[in-house]
C-alpha cells in the first residue's frame, strides 16, 4: 500500500486507491515512458525531457502526476532535483505487468476467428 499524509498524519491508502493511482499513472504513454526510463536509472528532468523528446513544461506536468500518484519521488541534489521510482519494487511490478500484457497479447493471436478476437 502507498502511504498518504492526511492533515500531517501518515496513513496507508486502501488497495483500491493504490490500484487506481497506478492505473492513472499508466493511462498516459508519456508517463509510461517516464516510469520505464526511471526504472533504468534515476534522472534529472532536463535529461528526461531530452531523452523523451518532450518540453520541460510537459515533462514537469507528468512528473507532478507521478509524484501525486506516489510512484516517483524528487530527490534534491545540490541545486538540482533528481527523480527516481518511489520504491524499487515498482520497477519489478512494471516488468511483471509488461510480461503479463505480452502473454495476453500472445494468447489473443491464437483466437481462431473475428468473433473470438472480440472477446479476447
Amino acid at each position: 500500500m502507498i502511504p498518504c499524509t492526511v492533515w500531517g498524519v501518515l496513513t496507508i491508502a486502501p488497495d483500491i486507491e493504490v490500484l487506481a493511482r497506478f492505473g492513472r499513472a499508466l493511462a498516459d504513454p508519456i508517463r509510461c515512458r517516464l516510469l520505464l526510463a526511471l526504472r533504468e536509472a534515476p534522472a534529472h528532468p532536463a535529461d528526461l525531457a531530452d531523452r523523451l523528446g518532450i518540453s520541460r513544461t510537459r515533462l514537469s506536468n507528468h512528473l507532478a502526476c507521478l509524484r501525486d500518484c506516489g510512484l516517483v519521488v524528487a530527490v534534491p541534489v545540490g541545486r538540482r532535483t533528481r527523480y527516481e521510482l518511489a520504491d524499487e519494487r515498482l520497477g519489478h511490478a512494471l516488468d511483471d505487468l509488461r510480461t503479463a500484457v505480452v502473454a495476453v497479447e500472445t494468447d489473443r493471436a491464437t483466437c481462431k476467428d473475428a468473433a473470438e478476437k472480440d472477446c479476447c
